[in-house]
C-alpha cells in the first residue's frame, strides 16, 4: 500500500475528530508489521486549543489556537482500520 494510501484512510477515519475547517492531516510515520500484516500509522491533525483562555499574554496568536493530536492507526491490506490509540510523540 502506498503512504498516499494510508494517509488518506487515515483522514477518512479521523475526519469528524476535529471541528477545525482544515485539520492538516499529516502522516507522521508507518510502520509495516509483518507479523500482524498490518500497517501501524502516526497521523497527526489540528484540534482547537482548549487551554487558550489560560495564556492571557498571547490571545491573538494563531499558532496557540490550534493543537496538534498525533493518533496511531492500524490498517489493514483491504484499508479497514482496525484499532485507534493515543499517540505520546514526547
Amino acid at each position: 500500500m502506498k503512504f498516499k494510501d494510508l494517509l488518506e484512510t487515515a483522514k477518512s477515519e479521523l475526519k469528524d475528530l476535529s471541528t477545525v475547517e482544515n485539520p492538516d492531516f499529516r502522516l507522521e510515520q508507518a510502520f509495516y508489521n509483518k507479523k500482524k500484516d498490518i500497517w501501524e500509522v502516526v497521523v497527526s491533525y489540528l484540534v482547537p486549543n482548549t487551554n487558550l483562555k489560560q495564556i492571557p499574554i498571547v490571545e491573538d496568536s494563531y499558532a496557540l489556537k490550534f493543537h496538534r493530536i498525533y493518533q496511531k492507526l492500524e490498517i489493514d491490506k483491504s484499508k479497514t482500520v482496525l484499532g485507534l490509540y493515543i499517540f505520546d510523540n514526547g
